[in-house]
């Protein structure tokens, strides 16, 4: 999920982002609880957002994921102090990587037709940090504005060095064109020659779901 909270509830964001993964945990079913910031107007780039955060869960069923949108105490309380709110029930179809240890099995097959999701997450090394943000920007910018991308926003576990990135795109050709070219090809044989990353995650995932507000646009 993304949350863009109201200004008044800024605080108790700030205390969700450091501690909310704790009190999600006790949902059933629950095998992963990443609670992320996010830069800026809910993009990309080092000027981090007081009211911007994202939610990433990982269930062990279908079933449990439906249970927690429905009924999550925690969920309920983004939905309530957040000016806009983004949920989206996914199925992963690829997934190469880890996350804090962690790999995941796909659970659905490769779709003929979109929409379909993306999500990139990596922990950089803090002596190469320096050398990806500068690598970084060109990358960005041109996901913003690329063809068939209808949303897009940069998260983070940690300010500079565990950054991920999750978008929806209309089709699997969208999402590969702009994977395949320009500054993101560019962005990704850098890191792959330079070793920016000590850990990395690339999932491509079926929407089941979309709801809500994000970025002044309804989903769903």
């Amino acid at each position: 999920m993304l949350i863009d909270l109201d200004r008044r509830h800024r605080l108790w964001g700030f205390n969700h982002f450091l501690f909310g993964r704790f009190g999600l945990r006790r949902a059933p079913g629950l095998k992963l609880c990443k609670v992320m910031g996010s830069g800026h107007h809910g993009g990309f780039g080092l000027r981090p957002s007081t009211t911007r955060q994202g939610v990433f869960c990982v269930f062990d069923t279908e079933a449990q994921a439906d249970d927690f949108l429905r009924g999550s105490p925690g969920l309920a309380a983004y939905r309530a102090r957040g000016r806009e709110f983004f949920v989206c029930k996914l199925r992963a179809f690829s997934s190469r990587g880890s996350w804090a240890g962690t790999s995941f099995e796909p659970a659905a097959e490769r779709p003929d037709t979109g929409p379909i999701a993306a999500l990139t997450r990596a922990s950089i090394r803090p002596t190469r940090a320096a050398a990806f943000w500068r690598r970084s920007p060109p990358s960005e910018r041109a996901l913003a504005h690329s063809q068939g991308c209808l949303l897009a926003v940069g998260l983070g576990e940690a300010p500079l060095l565990r950054q991920a990135t999750f978008s929806i795109w209309n089709s699997i050709e969208d999402m590969d064109a702009y994977a395949r070219s320009g500054a993101h090809l560019e962005a990704i044989r850098s890191a792959r020659q330079d070793g920016f990353f000590s850990e990395s995650l690339f999932m491509r995932f079926v929407p089941l779901s979309m709801d809500g507000v994000w970025q002044g646009v309804r989903y769903g």
